[in-house]
């Protein structure tokens, strides 16, 4: 068992410009409700009898995220070359999507609100359930995801949470309040650091505050603003990768975390989620209309959903997925250890979905991280 670091999510002041025109330029951004497919040309039927052996698969991942020998798996289960493409972030993998052109990739893992961009700007080919049959092995809450209603275009890979990661030896009680890092006693000043990805910054702020992580309100980021200036004078950094190191250290005594991120296998390091609520993430699989592979992707799929496939992923990067069948089979102990993997999918969907905002909405949360991280600390 080993725990992966990847990156999922882009540090706002690495954010491109160009992917957000790139995106603009697609249709990303459009009045669709979340989960409602985009207005595209029909959808030719797929071959359910297709020779696999005559199709390849290109596919983009973050790298980690899959087992090493995934290709050759592949390979002798379907009889299809797979090529594994790497992107170390949400925003590297949606630059290869966008630029207008066919880019040669069949499936693509990204997150939720990203999906969700990608199949507003007309980019994904709706899902065929009946060349999925693992489908089945989900659990039904994976189905009411907000930004894909349905599973009418992406399939869930793994899923979690956002909340409070804590040195129980170091604080005096389970921090039970976002107001525990935004507005620390004494004691914990300096020992505290909060992420910069832009949805994740602004989140402890908007759900202290009462206000939906989805808002597109002025008045509402003003106000989150205004909480997160403040706390920004009691904090120890800005963190998004290592701040699971600073708490193993005690450099560091609460961290904002994503859930599998949080080393709870450590001796007292716990995660605690706010009352005030937070997030429900997820990173998915999406088929590209562009693909000429489209039978493989969906085989690709149906094999990634299989038990024994899916389960790697929550034996070694210690993420929830929503794939009861493979969580039925991950070892016990492991998940004894591991208090964010005991959380269940009603507990999961207490959590409020991120989707995508369109352009300009996405533009104001990019500034509001951008003015935070500019200004000073004192």
């Amino acid at each position: 068992m080993s725990r992966i670091r990847y990156t999922r999510h882009l540090p706002a002041a690495v954010t491109a410009a160009g992917l957000v025109l790139a995106l603009a330029a697609c249709g990303a951004g459009s009045t669709d409700a979340p989960g409602e497919a985009a207005p595209s040309a029909s959808t030719a039927q797929l071959d359910p009898n297709a020779d696999l052996t005559k199709q390849s698969l290109n596919i983009t991942i973050w790298d980690g995220y899959s087992p090493e020998d995934l290709p050759e798996k592949v390979k002798s289960k379907l009889g299809f070359t797979l090529t594994r493409a790497l992107h170390a972030t949400n925003e590297e993998a949606m630059a290869k999507l966008t630029t207008g052109v066919d880019s040669g990739l069949d499936v693509a893992f990204v997150s939720g609100q990203y999906a969700q961009a990608l199949n507003e700007a007309g980019l994904l080919e709706p899902i065929h359930p009946e060349l999925i049959p693992n489908m089945a092995n989900l659990y039904p809450e994976a189905a009411n995801l907000s930004y894909d209603k349905g599973n009418a275009y992406s399939i869930p890979y793994t899923w979690g949470t956002t909340g409070i990661c804590y040195r129980s030896d170091l604080v005096k009680e389970e921090p039970k309040s976002w107001k525990a890092i935004l507005q620390p006693e004494a004691a914990y000043r300096g020992k505290i650091t909060l992420m910069t990805t832009e949805r994740w910054l602004a989140l402890p702020a908007l759900k202290l505050l009462g206000k939906s992580i989805n808002t597109t309100s002025d008045a509402d980021l003003a106000e989150a603003k205004e909480l997160l200036l403040q706390a920004k004078k009691t904090m120890l950094a800005f963190d998004d990768t290592t701040f699971g190191d600073r708490l193993k250290s005690g450099e560091a005594v609460m961290v904002e975390a994503w859930d599998g991120w949080c080393p709870t296998t450590e001796k007292n390091i716990k995660f605690s989620i706010p009352t005030e609520g937070s997030d429900l993430w997820a990173d998915t699989m999406v088929i590209l209309k562009s693909s000429k592979n489209k039978e493989a992707a969906h085989a690709f799929i149906n094999y990634i959903l299989d038990p024994a496939t899916h389960g790697w992923v929550a034996a070694n990067i210690l993420y929830k997925v929503p794939n009861k069948a493979a969580m039925d089979q991950v070892d016990k102990a492991l998940i004894d250890a591991n208090a964010p993997m005991q959380m269940t999918p009603a507990d999961l969907l207490q959590g409020e979905s991120i989707i995508d905002l369109g352009t300009a909405d996405n533009a104001k949360y990019t500034k509001l991280s951008l003015e935070l991280q500019a200004a000073p600390a004192e």
